[in-house]
């Protein structure tokens, strides 16, 4: 680091993203991307007509887009807030709703939240996951800060029910409660509808997971019109224009097309069947996923070696090192193909191990 950085962020721990590495082609199974395109309409939008736009600002209300989202989701647009990824929404929500009392979530979570409060320099309870690395909700009863909850988990791929979150929600009134469903469209339940209960949630989603969208960078979010005007008078002091002109323009088709990306979730929730069964016949235990992507562990291989060797044989997973789990690596769900790939080089990998 230069001798210009604040000393503040001098020993902070910056969010490490997944590899994206340019060496070789991989069979790329670390970063929770869509395996599929994205739908037709959003890949025809973008016309030399609409690139020849891109000399003018793009919409900071973001209306069109906003108001697609409130009806597809049954609510209204100021409901609805949007940004450059849900990462942004993240940071937005750090700063604005846990300054005064701090946050509480879980120690084996999304990587980001314990930066953003080292970040901000916030109180954070970070309360351990069980045995199991299930979230026992109860401890997150009248906690009195903002909570932030991953559900689905990450990187375990376990949900919670609906009916749980909604006593956090109602135990913590004076406080934000952060539901962070990124994965929330391969088979948990949704608590987007309770937003029109509860003035203090906010649920938080992404257009980078099930709707194909990684690069484009769209996330958005679900609140009582008071917290969406709390989060924008964060964006515009910041970055008015935080979504391009076409990032909101496929945003917009993408949700003209929603049938597609439902069948191609259905898909990744056949193909994470099919994976978890395999894995299971060569000796992996697999945490019950509710994500696209699994998160497993060899009876015998560590983790590490696992990772490794199947980067040698050019498929990347993620493999973390925190110690609870360094004997687990997440698995990303891809197509089928992609899959067999997976399984066929750990055959290998295992027969090279018994040797």
């Amino acid at each position: 680091m230069s001798r210009f950085l604040s000393g503040q962020y001098a020993s902070l721990k910056e969010y490490v993203p997944g590899e994206q590495p340019q060496d070789k082609k991989y069979v790329k199974l670390n970063t929770n991307e869509s395996p599929f395109p994205p739908s037709p309409g959003v890949i025809a939008a973008v016309t030399d007509e609409e690139v020849e736009k891109l000399c003018l600002y793009s919409d900071p209300e973001s209306k069109i887009l906003k108001g697609m989202l409130a009806e597809s989701y049954s609510l209204k647009s100021e409901n609805v807030f949007v940004a450059n990824g849900s990462d942004d929404i993240l940071n937005f929500a750090f700063m604005a709703f846990s300054r005064e009392n701090g946050a509480a979530f879980p120690d084996i979570s999304y990587g980001f939240y314990p930066v953003f409060a080292e970040l901000y320099n916030i109180d954070a309870k970070i309360i351990p996951l069980e045995d199991d690395f299930s979230i026992d909700t109860k401890k997150y009863l009248n906690i009195g800060k903002m909570v932030v909850i991953a559900n689905p988990n990450a990187p375990t791929g376990k949900a919670i029910q609906k009916s749980e979150i909604e006593e956090i929600i109602k135990s913590n009134p004076d406080n934000v409660v952060l539901i962070d469903e990124a994965y929330v469209d391969f088979g948990a339940e949704s608590v987007v509808d309770l937003v029109k209960k509860y003035d203090n949630l906010l649920v938080v989603q992404t257009f980078s997971k099930s709707r194909s969208m990684a690069g484009a960078r769209l996330g958005f979010a679900f609140a009582s019109a008071e917290i969406i005007k709390d989060l924008e008078k964060i964006k515009y002091s910041t970055n008015p224009y935080n979504l391009n002109r076409l990032t909101q323009l496929m945003g917009v088709k993408a949700l003209e097309e929603q049938e597609y990306y439902d069948n191609n979730c259905k898909k990744i929730e056949e193909n994470r069947e099919f994976t978890v069964s395999e894995l299971e016949k060569l000796g992996f235990s697999v945490i019950p996923s509710k994500a696209n992507f699994i998160f497993a562990k060899h009876e015998k291989i560590s983790g590490e070696k696992i990772y490794l060797k199947l980067k040698d044989k050019g498929v990347l997973i993620r493999h973390f090192t925190a110690e609870r789990i360094k004997d687990h690596n997440r698995i990303t769900i891809g197509t089928k193909e992609q899959m067999q790939i997976l399984i066929e080089k750990l055959v290998e990998i295992i027969k090279e191990e018994e040797k």
